[in-house]
């Protein structure tokens, strides 16, 4: 007896051993990276990083007011294409799931969030750059669209799907259509947990490159139209680390630790969320 109780402890020892390695593994590259990032580019975030544009090849200074602007303009583009698209076709899944059509729906958004961006990106530079005869924040939106849709469409279905279906019962019993019943009652009812996904999604989209390569591709001016290449931070970044001066590598740095603060943000505010989601 007291030779299989010694057994169980040495087991579940060993087991919670594993586990904090599990978690630390986790936990100190994470830890590592975000206090690189803090370290080498807190010098050099400044006013001058938030209001100019970056400054011509050999000369020092400048910002990143442009790609911050760009990825705003891109990221709220996205989201009025993607959002609504996600939104409306998780609740047609929440409310009309039992049909062959939404099984395909479904594994069709599982296979798109499982593509990596890089692919999107040739998509949309396949379907809106080559017709368009030239790169565009349009594009870029598009192809960012592509990626924040089955985020979207799959996080809301769930959050649908956890609505009491005496709501659903209790509205349509008072005569309500059930198409308003959808989006007055169970949207409204779920509405935490949407944002929980939207926030995820933008966060998604707000560090992504390899998309905007191929479409937006990148401006060192100011954008006027949505036609032509527009700045973003990641496309920024990506360029001026790759470049052989070290002045944009500063640069590079200071925009790789505005996103992350920008990005931990919106995680931050998605759990929130989540959290008052499941209080609630």
């Amino acid at each position: 007896m007291m030779r299989s109780v010694a057994l169980r402890k040495a087991k579940n020892l060993l087991m919670t051993a594993l586990m904090v390695a599990a978690t630390l593994s986790v936990l100190v590259p994470l830890v590592f990276i975000f206090v690189h990032i803090v370290k080498m580019g807190l010098s050099s975030v400044n006013l001058d990083f938030f209001t100019q544009i970056p400054k011509p090849t050999g000369e020092t200074g400048g910002g990143m007011a442009n790609g911050m602007v760009g990825s705003a303009v891109m990221i709220a583009m996205a989201s009025l294409i993607g959002l609504p698209i996600g939104i409306f076709g998780a609740i047609y899944l929440a409310e009309y799931g039992g049909s062959r059509i939404s099984t395909v729906i479904r594994f069709a958004a599982d296979v798109l969030s499982g593509i990596p961006s890089i692919i999107t990106g040739m998509v949309a530079y396949t379907l809106l750059v080559v017709p368009m005869k030239g790169f565009s924040a349009l594009a870029g939106a598009v192809a960012l669209a592509m990626i924040m849709i089955p985020i979207v469409l799959r996080t809301t279905e769930e959050q649908l799907k956890m609505v009491p279906g005496t709501l659903r019962e209790a509205s349509l019993a008072l005569g309500v259509p059930l198409w308003r019943t959808s989006l007055k009652v169970t949207l409204r009812s779920a509405m935490t947990g949407v944002m929980t996904g939207i926030l995820l999604s933008v966060a998604r989209v707000a560090g992504e490159t390899a998309p905007l390569l191929f479409t937006a591709l990148g401006n060192q001016f100011w954008s006027r139209k949505l036609t032509e290449p527009m700045a973003a931070m990641p496309l920024q970044i990506f360029n001026f680390a790759i470049s052989p001066y070290e002045d944009w590598h500063r640069l590079a740095w200071a925009g790789a630790l505005v996103l992350v603060t920008v990005m931990f943000s919106l995680s931050l505010a998605a759990r929130y969320f989540g959290r008052s989601r499941q209080e609630g």
